[in-house]
């Protein structure tokens, strides 16, 4: 059994080391940030059981970084400690979702009786996660990850609940911007390896020189600048999922040593004649056919038959029909929400510039218009055509009428559902239809509450 994770937070570095060095002979896996905003940067890849944070620290504080868990609904509990406490800050803390609130000076003991209680809870809540996904096939989450009522997404969805629990590596294929790395995520969470580490490289953005560095890691003296022992990618993913982005820009030799380690599952730190036992599993993503790539010689055939256990194949957006509508509408309401402006409704001629735009930059362009769209900045007000340019594919070739017609009936069934918490008689009112008429075209249209 794994111990527990905890990210020990604070801005005084001799806090740090002592609360790190008792917590680790206590039993704990021990991270430290020397801030809040460091310790948002760490939470993806070392998904801890317990963030134990100072409150009082330069920038964001204890009580910001315990807002944001919160809001981003990680699974981890946040206790807090500080000097200077109070009892108004600690009913805002109890009120924000802390586990607990403690003041300094704490007693060592209780610190840890706390954080196993922390951690117990983080582990039951985790647990319960889990069997729900189990229980309902993890559809509505997934729905809500892979936004998409088009037969390629259904497929897309179907390809991961198929994979997740299968512990076999996987070839992602897919555009830039059609959402690569999310369909790893997914894989990543809705396997038996979601409470370990989820670790993504961007091949591309790693230098020749340093890529082995970076992979596997190096002792101390391996070469001229390594003064310090570093952990490699494939090492600290040990235990979850390791996603190789853009795979096709890795060196031929880094290639060669990549398939070893993926066939013996082991790594050697650069400097090192020890191996190092690796569990983890292997997504490579790739904008381009490795296949073909591989037949010409750019990418070692071995490496590409030894990943090629299971590929998913992501379509381009131009591709997914009334998705582009969808996705839209969803990234719109976040958008709303996160300039804190009311989302603007859009027109029918908006929702032909959705369904006729070539897309060429996926779902990273779209997601960039609907921010652009809820900011209103244009000086020709919200117009999509606009936004969008001139880059569209031709009306006859792309959507019909009645696509067109269900797409922003669709869109404005949705947009008053939200307008209105779901409620079936407020939308009936708003819209001043039957309540029958409204549920058949929900149905036939595949609106879902």
């Amino acid at each position: 059994m794994t111990n527990p994770a905890v990210l020990i937070v604070d801005d005084e570095e001799m806090v740090r080391t002592a609360l790190e060095q008792w917590l680790r002979l206590s039993g704990f896996d021990t991270h430290v940030a020397n801030s809040a905003t460091e310790a948002l940067r760490m939470l993806d890849d070392i998904h801890p059981s317990v963030i134990l944070t100072d409150v009082r620290m330069p920038g964001l504080s204890g009580l910001d970084l315990l807002r944001t868990v919160r809001e981003r609904a990680l699974a981890a509990e946040v206790i807090l400690i500080t000097g200077h406490g109070d009892v108004p800050m600690a009913v805002e803390a109890m009120r924000a979702g802390a586990f607990d609130f403690l003041q300094k000076p704490y007693v060592p003991d209780q610190l840890v009786k706390t954080l196993r209680r922390a951690a117990e809870q983080t582990g039951l809540k985790r647990e319960v996660a889990e069997l729900r996904r189990r229980l309902d096939g993890g559809e509505t989450e997934l729905a809500t990850r892979l936004i998409g009522s088009s037969r390629v997404m259904e497929d897309a969805r179907h390809a991961i609940r198929e994979l997740a629990s299968i512990p076999t590596d996987v070839i992602i294929l897919g555009e830039t911007g059609t959402g690569k790395e999310v369909v790893a995520r997914c894989l990543h969470d809705f396997s038996a390896r979601a409470a370990g580490p989820f670790v993504a490289v961007n091949c591309a953005a790693i230098p020749a020189e340093l890529i082995e560095s970076e992979l596997f890691g190096h002792e101390a003296g391996a070469f001229t600048s390594a003064r310090d022992k570093r952990i490699g990618k494939f090492e600290f993913a040990n235990g979850g999922t390791l996603l190789l982005d853009e795979i096709e820009s890795m060196p031929l030799l880094a290639q060669a040593k990549v398939l070893r380690v993926i066939q013996e599952r082991s790594v050697e730190r650069v400097g090192s004649n020890r191996q190092i036992p690796l569990d983890v599993r292997i997504v490579a993503a790739s904008k381009v056919d490795l296949a073909a790539e591989s037949e010409a010689g750019r990418f070692r055939a071995d490496l590409y038959y030894r990943l090629n256990m299971a590929t998913i194949q992501l379509a381009p957006l131009r591709d997914r029909g009334e998705d582009s509508v969808l996705l839209f509408h969803h990234f719109l309401g976040l958008a709303a929400q996160r300039f804190n402006k009311p989302a603007p409704q859009l027109h029918p001629a908006d929702v032909n510039a959705l369904l006729v735009h070539t897309w060429p930059g996926n779902v990273r362009e779209l997601k960039a218009a609907a921010d652009r769209f809820a900011l209103g900045l244009d000086a020709t007000g919200r117009s999509l055509d606009t936004i969008l340019g001139p880059r569209s594919k031709p009306v006859s070739s792309s959507a019909s009428l009645a696509d067109r017609v269900a797409a922003y009936e669709r869109h404005v069934i949705e947009a008053e559902l939200a307008r209105h918490g779901d409620s079936i008689a407020a939308v009936v009112d708003a819209l001043q239809v039957p309540r029958r008429t409204l549920s058949e075209k929900m149905a036939r249209l595949g609106v879902r509450r």
